[in-house]
């Protein structure tokens, strides 16, 4: 039997939430999800984050730290489940988006920088309800904090996109949140870093294919067909359940779309975290809020990572540029093998 939930897999700037305002969540009638289409682990992430602790080897984390880390994984974890209940009780499917990296155990992290072991992973997996079976493996693709056991229970979907377009359009994004003190500026290489690389979506994606049933296997769209071929999100739909009927290409414009967050000073710790999380919002949804339709001249049919990397050292500088080239490349094969397997007509 296919599961009936949805856990959207994207990374940021893909036009994950443009797919989002497409699907048109609130009028689905078969569909649960919360005011954000998902987000539930986003807190996780940013507590990690703080203080580059994602950044840092694991034997310089303070034990106050992972208890902290561990039990915002623990409470994004239970809200998630508390969604997923009253879907149950309704009969209806839930549905929800988060980055892969969001979902990733921090240790991962530590072992892409560090080249770290896993002996300490399990300080940060959750505590999967008893509802789900008394064990919990962990697979090698799956670099979750997730068991295999509690992942094999949600229907998988990926959006994905080319590198070039997206990395550039991060880079930018962050230097707005350092701008507007939503991100610390030494907090900023380790948020590039685990953030601009394919691997956390390819190894969930393969552990997926791995382990689920032939009815019930992921499905993956790229934002180039979102945006340019409205007839494959009608068959991603018909394919994970969705109702094609309700989906929509047009939407009235917000009025305050293109407000900025207001720079902040520096929050006192249990603040912050909230801080970040608007300001983020707000810097990362501001191109759909101020739109009214599929935007198609923002997805060029052509990429020239060569052409691109030029346009970047005049925009950026040159240290920029060469990191986000060095990004890009590294990240095309983990790209070119994943759009290989997209949805198509």
């Amino acid at each position: 039997m296919a599961p009936n939930r949805l856990l959207l897999v994207s990374y940021p700037r893909t036009a994950s939430n443009l797919l989002l305002q497409i699907l048109s969540l609130k009028d689905q009638p078969n569909v649960l999800a919360n005011d954000h289409g998902g987000y539930f682990f986003m807190r996780a992430f940013m507590v990690a984050a703080q203080e580059s602790r994602t950044y840092r080897p694991f034997d310089q984390w303070t034990p106050e730290e992972c208890k902290e880390v561990q039990t915002t994984f623990q409470e994004c974890m239970d809200a998630m489940e508390e969604y997923s209940e009253r879907a149950q009780k309704q009969g209806k499917m839930l549905v929800t988006k988060e980055h892969a990296f969001w979902l990733c155990n921090p240790m991962a992290f530590s072992r892409m920088i560090h080249g770290t072991n896993g002996e300490h992973d399990d300080l940060f997996r959750v505590q999967i309800p008893a509802a789900y079976g008394p064990s919990q493996t962990y697979s090698p693709n799956n670099q979750t904090v997730f068991s295999d056991e509690y992942l094999r229970t949600w229907r998988m979907a990926f959006i994905i996109r080319h590198p070039a377009l997206v990395f550039p359009s991060f880079y930018r994004a962050m230097l707005k949140m350092v701008a507007a003190n939503v991100l610390m500026k030494d907090e900023l290489p380790g948020v590039l870093e685990t953030n601009m690389s394919l691997q956390w979506t390819r190894m969930l994606y393969d552990w997926g294919m791995e382990n689920s049933d032939p009815e019930s296997q992921p499905l993956l769209l790229d934002a180039h067909d979102v945006i340019h071929n409205p007839e494959v999100v009608i068959r991603f739909c018909e394919r994970v359940g969705l109702d094609p009927n309700a989906l929509k290409f047009e939407w009235e414009k917000k009025a305050d779309a293109n407000a900025e967050p207001a720079p902040e000073q520096r929050a006192v710790p249990d603040q912050r975290v909230s801080i970040q999380t608007e300001g983020a919002r707000a810097i990362m949804l501001g191109s759909l809020a101020g739109s009214s339709g599929v935007l198609k001249d923002k997805a060029p049919t052509h990429i020239d990572v060569a052409v691109e990397s030029s346009k970047w050292k005049k925009e950026l500088g040159e240290e920029a540029a060469l990191l986000l080239e060095k990004t890009v490349l590294a990240a095309m094969p983990d790209y070119e093998y994943l759009k290989k397997r997209r949805v198509r007509l």
